[in-house]
């Protein structure tokens, strides 16, 4: 299990200098090792815009920029922020006057931005956009379209595969395709030619694509974000703002294509800020689908700005994002450390709470998989985060949470069976009229019936936090009644007196009698990990 390394707290500020829009992001970063986000800021530059045929940023792009990023720095200020770390992209690194909005951005922002390359961008998206998704052993193809360029990876959770940047963007191709002022609807011709321009662009990046095997497609930025909007209110049935079907992209832009501007900005979800380069995006998308036969995407909200973070947090020793853990660990680890839980104890339970799954298994007791195992031992490590709110009926407060955290890698009854796991560590036993365990159907209650069992006689066995129990076993004798051995480092009898008062409810369960007994140890006091 990791170890926080015990650094000062610190307050760091991301920004991203994108084509279109200059997004914030202002965390926190804990001694714990968990981070809190303090805001979240976006702002709309248009800094592409004429860049790509004029080869220069405008003085009114850079007028905007200068003014959003010196605003951005000021609230970073204000939230006691010491570093700022900024890139920027797509239009800064193709302008010839790149250089003179950099200045300006020092002297007028004290903004020191560093220009990062199309790979290097492709490279910060990927472990953006990685750091909330649980992939495990799977590859996936990441596709990213900003305004002046896309960029696609091909990675796992850990580490990327291939790498590429391409000279395509929502402002980019609008600007090449569309006059200033042009606001009427878009033929199917004029689409056509735009469609083909952009598959000749993305054909050698593509092919390289292609010799590399995924089975996932997540998209990420705005365009791509916007259009899942878009097509999941127009093709409710098919398609939602996590998820866009091809068919629904395609009928999506037909409707986009037959309105004019002002119709687009009133298009139910779309951002009217985009409307006016939504298409550009588009074609974009639905020609990389299309040649690569994709038939739905997945939707990220993550992106370059997120990946600056987890490259800065990468590098401190002690933060859970600086190790190849998968993403749904990091999520629990840091939604533990943030709530301030006591880990010793939590890796204790999960410890306790692990002997006595697999061993029950092996007694015949549950045929539950590793996939149930994961989720006891993560609500294991949750189980006391209510008391960050009240001890008071903190078990109802830490399945609130649990529900609420917005865990990365889980799917929603996951999340609600680890909430329901932990409902239950202390007090009353689940029952039928409780009302969000009446929600799961009747398999699922006795999962979790079984699972929170497991969680609840483990919690007894570390009443006083002092690790007296050294390993706790399950099993049946030849009357069917469950023995629990333990053996103990010196007195346990609140630990006993504790799991022994467990009995109704074992044999509620198990239907059978409850006997425990105890040797004396010497082994060290139990410490659990989390698995992946």
């Amino acid at each position: 299990m990791m170890e926080s390394s015990l650094i000062k707290e610190e307050n760091v500020a991301f920004i991203d200098i994108g084509t279109n829009s200059i997004r914030l992001l202002v965390v926190r970063l804990n001694p714990n090792g968990s981070i809190t986000v303090l805001t979240i800021q976006k702002e709309v530059a248009r800094l592409g815009e004429g860049v790509f045929s004029q080869e220069e940023l405008s003085g009114e792009a850079i007028g905007r920029g200068v003014t959003i990023c010196k605003q951005f720095v000021d609230l970073g200020l204000a939230y006691g922020v010491r570093e700022f770390v900024a890139v920027a992209t797509s239009a800064t690194r193709e302008a010839k006057n790149a250089d003179q909005f950099l200045e300006m951005l020092l002297r007028e922002a004290n903004l020191d931005v560093r220009v990062v390359s199309g790979k290097e961008e492709a490279r910060l998206i990927y472990r953006g956009v990685v750091s909330g998704l649980d992939i495990g052993t799977q590859r996936a193809l990441f596709i990213d379209i900003g305004g002046g360029s896309t960029e696609l990876s091909v990675g796992s959770q850990h580490d990327y595969i291939t790498l590429e940047s391409m000279k395509l963007g929502a402002i980019r191709v609008t600007n090449q395709f569309f006059r200033s002022g042009e606001e009427g609807s878009v033929s199917w011709k004029k689409y056509s030619r735009i469609q083909q321009y952009v598959r000749n662009v993305i054909v050698q990046p593509l092919s390289r694509i292609r010799k590399v095997p995924y089975s996932r497609v997540i998209g990420s930025s705005g365009t791509i974000q916007n259009l899942a909007e878009i097509a999941s209110r127009l093709y409710p049935a098919s398609s939602t703002p996590s998820r866009l079907r091809f068919d629904d992209l395609g009928h999506t832009i037909e409707r986009l294509c037959s309105m004019t501007l002002e119709e687009r900005r009133k298009v139910p979800g779309i951002n009217p800020e985009r409307a006016d380069i939504i298409i550009g995006g588009a074609v974009i998308l639905e020609s990389v689908m299309e040649e690569l036969g994709i038939a739905g995407i997945e939707i990220s909200p993550h992106g370059l700005r997120e990946g600056l973070l987890m490259e800065y947090l990468s590098r401190i020793p002690g933060f859970p994002h600086a190790e190849k853990i998968s993403s749904r660990k990091r999520s629990v680890v840091q939604l533990g450390r943030s709530c301030r839980i006591d880990e010793s104890h939590a890796l204790t339970i999960v410890a306790l709470s692990a002997r006595l799954f697999d061993s029950a298994r092996e007694a015949g007791l549950h045929s539950y998989t590793e996939k149930e195992r994961t989720l006891l031992l993560y609500a294991a490590y949750l189980h006391d985060i209510g008391n960050f709110i009240s001890f008071l009926d903190h078990h109802i407060h830490s399945a609130y949470i649990i529900r609420h955290a917005d865990l990365v890698g889980f799917d929603v009854q996951e999340v609600g069976i680890m909430g329901e796991i932990a409902r239950y560590h202390r007090k009353k036993f689940p029952r039928k009229k409780d009302h969000s365990f009446s929600l799961f159907d009747p398999v699922v209650q006795e999962q979790i019936r079984i699972l929170s069992l497991f969680l609840r006689m483990a919690e007894h066995l570390d009443r006083t936090h002092a690790g007296r129990i050294t390993d706790a076993c399950l099993s049946k004798d030849q009357n069917g009644h469950v023995i629990l051995d333990l053996e103990a480092r010196g007195d346990c009898i609140l630990e006993v007196w504790g799991v022994r008062s467990e009995s109704h409810t074992i044999r509620k369960v198990f239907g059978s009698g409850f006997e425990v007994i105890v040797t004396e140890g010497a082994g060290d006091p139990l410490r659990g990990e989390l698995p992946d």
